[in-house]
Order: structure tokens, then sequence, then C-alpha cells
């Protein structure tokens, strides 16, 4: 057993989204790291920007743990990748506890998580609008499924002190203690927009002051005390630590990889896989930078808000063309959601890269969920008939030209396929985790070093 698979850890969770878990997540990263404890942070699911606020927290880079992306079989090996040499890990759930993947039963829910790492919940309550009947509410998420240890709650957003008296009041004959109260605060709100938060690389500054004032609220609300004793009593989980596949020898081809406030939605692990695989990881700012680092042999392009930036993406011309000049190379480039508008020839009437034959705009209409796609050819990414799973989130839509393959055939929820193969181009909407076939990156990185 690897030492970090003994890591003191707990998992906040809620009823429903909106409860106020990244709030109580964060403040508590936050409040331990404060105390001098190197914190774990880790979130259940698909999403980017809470790691961001989680990473400010901690001073540790913010991972996901997705079930459904990944494989359950893989939460425990990433999750003890991610906490190696800390104190204590917190693991900030998504939507409700038994929410998951659509039509899948648990999987990908926080309470899956949860069992796989073995560890106790913690259920964040938004009490605002109800009294005694927070004790049946507890009572049913407790004894929903007896393998989900539901450890304590936190109640949110409460009113005032009798308010608090008629909550603790009902709870005390639950079996569940109350590790906290917090009240209504809204000096610790986010502000958000059509997907979700403001990422913390566009708003740094105002950034770390919430996440200050989540921390000092969770520290004057919460038993830190009682909450780490908690964690002490995860189970130990028995598995291999998750480490990228090392590739030995050969050239170290410089691979460039989109960062900023335009380009803010990443995994850790692909950098590390990369790295792994022989690539020199370099990043660099599209809205700042006027060309792509040195030698760059291959580009990544992850998720993110270009249409937010839009005019100023397109006024970076210099870099425009050095993109467009790479790609037409026939060099390696791999797009997600983001990084495809920006290879479209305009969005939202804005000139991007025109590597693609093809016009973004905004939409009205949310495309959200996870999908089970297939590749339909070979591409820089992986050869024909590779299965993946991946997760679709935005509101544009591309109308494509001519010209380009198809990058995958999606199966639900209706079938289609999906995204564009040209060159050494794969550009698609699907966010992919390539922790769950590794063989992604070392097959981008050998293109990079034949191209």
């Amino acid at each position: 057993m690897n030492p970090s698979s003994s890591v003191p850890r707990l998992v906040v969770a809620a009823p429903s989204s909106g409860s106020g878990k990244t709030t109580v997540a964060t403040g508590l990263m936050a409040a331990f790291a404060a105390r001098g404890l190197a914190v774990s942070p880790h979130k259940v699911g698909p999403d980017y920007i809470d790691p961001g606020y989680h990473a400010l927290a901690t001073g540790r880079v913010g991972r996901n743990l997705d079930a459904y992306l990944c494989g359950p079989e893989l939460v425990a090996p990433l999750f003890a990748h991610g906490a190696r040499g800390c104190d204590l890990a917190v693991v900030e759930g998504v939507m409700g506890l038994y929410d998951g993947a659509a039509g899948e039963g648990e999987l990908a829910s926080t309470a899956q998580v949860a069992k796989l790492l073995r560890a106790p919940v913690v259920l964040v309550v938004d009490a605002s609008s109800q009294s005694r009947s927070v004790a049946a509410l507890v009572h049913g998420f407790a004894s929903w499924d007896p393998r989900v240890r539901i450890g304590g709650v936190i109640l949110n957003k409460v009113g005032s002190d009798r308010h608090e008296a008629l909550l603790r009041e009902a709870l005390d004959s639950s079996g569940v203690p109350v590790l906290g109260v917090l009240r209504r605060a809204p000096q610790v709100d986010t502000p958000s927009r059509h997907l979700g938060l403001v990422p913390v690389a566009e708003r740094r500054g105002a950034a770390v002051e919430a996440v200050a004032a989540m921390a000092a609220q969770v520290e004057a609300g919460c038993d830190l005390e009682a909450l780490a004793g908690l964690a002490r009593g995860a189970g130990p989980l028995s598995c291999e630590e998750w480490e990228p596949p090392v590739v030995a020898g050969g050239t170290r081809p410089v691979v460039a990889v989109a960062g900023g406030a335009a380009f803010t939605f990443s995994y850790a692990e692909h950098a590390e896989l990369l790295t792994a695989a022989g690539a020199e990881v370099v990043t660099f700012d599209p809205l700042r930078d006027e060309a792509l680092p040195e030698g760059t042999a291959g580009l990544v392009i992850g998720g993110g808000f270009p249409e937010v930036y839009a005019g100023e993406l397109s006024a970076n011309e210099p870099l425009r063309k050095a993109v467009g000049e790479l790609a037409r190379s026939g060099a390696p480039v791999a797009a997600e959601c983001a990084g495809l508008l920006y290879l479209c020839r305009e969005l939202d009437g804005q000139p991007m890269c025109g590597v693609l034959d093809a016009s973004a705009r905004m939409s009205e209409r949310l495309t959200l969920g996870y999908r089970d796609a297939v590749a339909v050819g070979d591409s820089v990414l992986a050869p024909a008939g590779t299965r993946m799973r991946g997760h679709e989130f935005h509101r544009t839509v591309v109308e494509p030209g001519a010209g380009a393959a198809p990058a995958w055939g999606v199966r639900a929820p209706e079938r289609r396929v999906e995204g564009f193969v040209l060159r050494g181009v794969h550009a698609s909407y699907l966010h992919t985790h390539w922790a769950s076939e590794p063989g992604v990156a070392r097959r981008f990185v050998e293109r990079c070093r034949t191209s």
C-alpha cells in the first residue's frame, strides 16, 4: 500500500446544487492550509472552474475525480497520485450527493466516489427555508445507502440564533452531528455567467479575497478539530498510485499548451502525461503572446471562454497567423471546445485562426452532458475505433464548411458525428481525460517528433 493511500480525507457533499458545497469545501481547504497542513484539493466530476479556487486555497493544483470519464477503477489511484505527501485531502462533490451520469445509476456521483475512496461525507444543507424538516432530510440522505457514511452536517445560510437553535434541536436525535453552522454571507459569493463561476484566472485579486472570506467564515462557524478527526477516520485504500507512463529516450519536442484567461480548462494529468511521454511542455497565453513558444512542434488548446475574449483573441493577429501556419504544416494540434472555436474561421463575426473552414457563434441553448464516443478515423490522438468517454459543455454552435473528416462518432443522447480531423488537427467539442487512455499522449508526442 502506498503511504498516500492512507491520507486523511473527507468528501463535502450536499442534497442539491446551490447548497454551498464550493464555499464550504474551499473554505475548509484554506482554513486547514492556514494551520500549516498540506491539503490536497479534489473535485468530483468534470468541473474545471472550482479546482482553480481550490488551488488558491491550498497552493496545490486542483484535481478532478470523474468515474465516468476515467472509469471507477481509476478514482482511487488518481486520488492517491494527487494526495501524495499531503496531511489531509478535501474532496468537493458534484450536484446532489446521489446524482450521477444520466441513466447510469450511481455512476460518477459523489456517493460513488466517496465509497471508492472509503471517505466520510460531510453534508452541507441549505437551511434557509426550513427548521424541523432538516432532520427528515438528513435522515433520508444518511439512510439511503448504508455504504455511504454521513459523518456530519454543516448547516448553511442560517438566519439567526433562534433559527440555529431550532435546527440543532431537530437534529439532536438524528445521529448525525452538526459540525458547523454558517450564517448568510453575501461577501463570499462569487460571480457567475453562462457556464458557471467566473474562473480564477479572470479575477485573481477578487478571487483571493473571496477565498479568504470563505476561510474566515468556515474558521468561525465550523469545528475544524472534529472535521479533521472525521477525516482521520477514513478507511485505508488498497490501490496502486496512478503514475503517467514514462517513455524513455528520443528527442524532447516542445508542446505548446494554451493558457491565460481565455483557456482555463485543463486537467493537471494532461501536462504530466505529455511530459512523461517525452515532451517539453510550455504554456503560452493567446491573449498576450504574439508568437508560439520557440521550437513548437505541437499545440494543445483546451477549453475556456474564447467567446468572452473573442475581440482580444482576434486582435492578436500575429499569433493567429502563427497557429494557422503551424496547423497547415501538418504539426499535431489537439483542440477541445474553446480550442475548436479558436481554430474556426470566425467566432461571432470576429476572425479567428482560420484553420478550419467553419463559423462559430454563441447560442441560447446549453449543450451539456457526458458522451460515449468512438474515433471515426485515424488522428494524432487515436487510431480509428478507439473508444473514449467525454463531456460536452457549451453555449456555442459551429457551422462547418468542407474539407475535414469528423473526429468522433457519438452514441448518446443521439447518434451523430462530431468534431474535425484535418491533417494533424484534431478539434472537437468533447472534453476528454487522457488518464483513461494514456496512449493518447504517447501518440501525440510521437507525432510531434516525426511531423
